[in-house]
């Protein structure tokens, strides 16, 4: 009970003290601050102006100076969900890339598509759907005399083909026939969803109900805009009760979707094709003969026609806006990749330092910054590579949280640079320094992976999350990484760069 007396009286003397001295400063900073103002209200007016720039300029770097220490910031992306992107915006995003290394091919190659199909003026309508649902059957239909592969079995179409059509009002149309969705040949539902995308109209057709993956790409297609028709193919299996049923539900997934599209942007259609009949005579034999059904695609024709007139201009602008989307897409793509690659590159040029660094120490200690620079740089150097700009704080917090759990992996490191420089002809008994320096390196190495993978998730750094990473992952980035920092700690030790 003493002590604790005790201690509450000392903190309310220290507490009195800090007042007097609080008090005192103030009444000496305002005594000097009113003696300054009042000689310069005596002196000339050019200093009083001088003086009172100057106060604000630096009263403005030191606000500058802690918003640049203590706020996180971020280099905002280009691309929004829900933003329309256009051509000057693609246009200056791919010159940025191009400046910093990125591949923007892909990116391109999709804007000169599209001033192609500009330039030829035709309308792009891109039969999309799964296989079998009868695509290339409606294609047929339409344009009888195209030379369209039909076959019985699922996924006969493997490539993009196209094939003119005029309307009744004359417009020159394309009709896309696109690989179906939901085979097993890797990469044509992506070549599919694309060309879906580069199209002024999409027909989408099923054959029933909807799919999962039907669902799904469709919801996708009406996200972006994509103006489209809702074609279920082959109605002649289905009783009127039913189809009509069946067209119920899918205008029923419309309206889950949010989507307004009118009802007459929803068909019912048959393509037709030929069909096995069985004929019994009057003996009792059978006789299978296969018989061409008529197509019955009028519906579909006057919902095309409807769509166009319309409004070219509409249509035009929704493919831009998807195709610049698309653009944007790939170029997002490409620098994911260029950042990766440059990443490594990071990672392996600090890990490099660091075991030079741990090679030159007399004594190694149990730090993961064998330099602090080094560490602080990486992580910097990562962090704009990701358009993350972190606080100093951050940084620093990021490398002690990391430096605390280390000091466990440290042991595991030791021993898998022991057995990893073993496995090395000539090197015999590995001397201690020469451990140490991978065992740093591994260490180093797996800190840059960790970091990565934080920022690629989040797009920022987070020291907490990125230490936590660090310390989960450790054990895996470890034995990912041995082999390679092994080889860099015997190019160093003896004498290679």
């Amino acid at each position: 009970m003493k002590l604790d007396r005790f201690l509450r009286l000392s903190i309310a003397l220290l507490i009195v003290l800090v007042f007097v001295v609080a008090i005192a400063a103030l009444l000496f900073v305002t005594e000097s601050a009113l003696n300054v103002w009042d000689r310069l209200l005596q002196g000339p007016r050019l200093l009083l102006y001088a003086y009172v720039a100057v106060m604000v300029g630096l009263v403005i770097t030191a606000a500058w100076l802690i918003i640049k220490l203590v706020v996180r910031r971020r280099v905002p992306e280009t691309q929004r969900q829900g933003v329309k992107l256009s051509r000057a915006d693609i246009e200056q995003r791919l010159q940025d890339a191009e400046k910093a290394g990125v591949d923007v091919r892909e990116a391109q190659a999709e804007l000169q598509e599209l001033a192609a199909r500009q330039d030829n003026a035709s309308v792009h309508l891109c039969f999309f759907g799964e296989v079998s649902a009868g695509k290339s059957s409606l294609v047929k239909a339409l344009v009888p005399q195209a030379d369209v592969i039909v076959d019985v079995v699922a996924g006969s179409t493997t490539d993009i083909r196209h094939y003119r059509w005029r309307n009744a009002s004359g417009t020159q149309i394309l009709l896309t026939d696109v690989p179906g969705t939901g085979g097993h040949e890797e990469g044509l539902d992506q070549k599919a969803l694309e060309e879906a995308r580069r199209a002024q109209v999409v027909l989408f057709v099923c054959d029933g109900d909807l799919t999962r993956a039907e669902k799904n790409a469709l919801h996708g297609l009406l996200a972006i805009g994509k103006p489209l028709i809702l074609v279920m193919n082959k109605s002649d299996r289905y009783s009127g009760d039913e189809r009509a049923a069946v067209m119920q539900r899918l205008l029923d997934h419309l309206g889950d979707m949010g989507s307004d599209m009118s009802r007459d942007r929803v068909v019912a259609v048959s393509a037709g094709g030929a069909q096995d009949v069985v004929e019994r005579a009057a003996d009792g034999s059978e006789e299978t003969q296969r018989r061409q059904r008529p197509a019955d695609i009028g519906v579909l024709v006057v919902a095309i026609n409807r769509l166009l007139d319309d409004g070219r201009d509409d249509l035009d602008a929704r493919r831009d806006r998807a195709v610049f989307h698309l653009a944007d897409e790939k170029l997002s793509q490409a620098e994911a990749r260029y950042r990766l690659q440059r990443g490594e590159q990071i990672i392996r040029n600090s890990t490099r330092k660091a075991v030079v660094g741990a090679l030159a120490a007399v004594s190694p200690g149990t730090d993961i910054i064998i330099q602090g620079f080094i560490g602080s740089a990486m992580t910097k150097e990562l962090c704009r590579l990701y358009g993350a700009q972190p606080r100093d704080i951050d940084v620093e917090k990021f490398l002690d949280l990391s430096q605390s759990r280390a000091g466990k992996a440290l042991p595991l490191s030791l021993a898998v640079a022991g057995n990893a420089l073993k496995a090395f002809p000539g090197v015999g008994t590995v001397a201690g320094g020469l451990a140490h320096a991978v065992a740093y390196g591994l260490i180093f190495d797996a800190l840059g992976r960790s970091l990565v993978k934080t920022l690629v998730r989040h797009g920022e750094l987070k020291p907490d999350v990125a230490a936590r990473e660090f310390e989960d992952g450790i054990n895996e980035h470890i034995e990912a990484g041995v082999r390679q920092v092994a080889r860099m700690a015997l190019d160093q030790s003896r004498g290679k760069d």
